[in-house]
């Protein structure tokens, strides 16, 4: 797992009791160094052959088979609320939507992140 700069520390005591410590199970680190992060972060994440798909609205849904063909497939998801910035969506090489009924617009990260996951499992079974 990457995180932002502007991400909260995963390692505060209120983060690390929520995820009932997952935080010490999951790899992660911090990736850019500004506030816009996707100005280093993505084409970081591209010369070491990643393609970057960004949840956000308008766009392809999660189960595009465009997306299954990609070794390496980065999930970039914003924050509760804002969401991602139109500059890190921009950046990426795709925007992509999880299918919702009932004219749901939204999931919070966490099950958002859930969501993509298990969409995106199938090519790793």
């Amino acid at each position: 797992m990457l995180v932002t700069p502007s991400c909260h520390d995963p390692l505060y005591r209120r983060a690390a009791r929520v995820s009932m410590g997952a935080v010490f199970q999951v790899p992660w680190t911090r990736i850019g160094s500004v506030r816009d992060w996707a100005v280093e972060g993505v084409p970081l994440l591209r010369s070491l052959g990643f393609v970057t798909a960004a949840l956000a609205d308008d766009a392809i849904y999660l189960h595009d088979p465009r997306l299954q063909k990609h070794e390496r497939l980065a999930l970039v998801l914003g924050t509760e609320g804002d969401g991602l910035a139109a500059s890190t969506i921009a950046a990426c090489d795709y925007t992509v939507k999880i299918p919702m009924d009932h004219d749901v617009d939204s999931l919070n990260v966490a099950a958002a992140s859930a969501v993509a996951f298990w969409e995106l499992r199938t090519k790793w079974r």
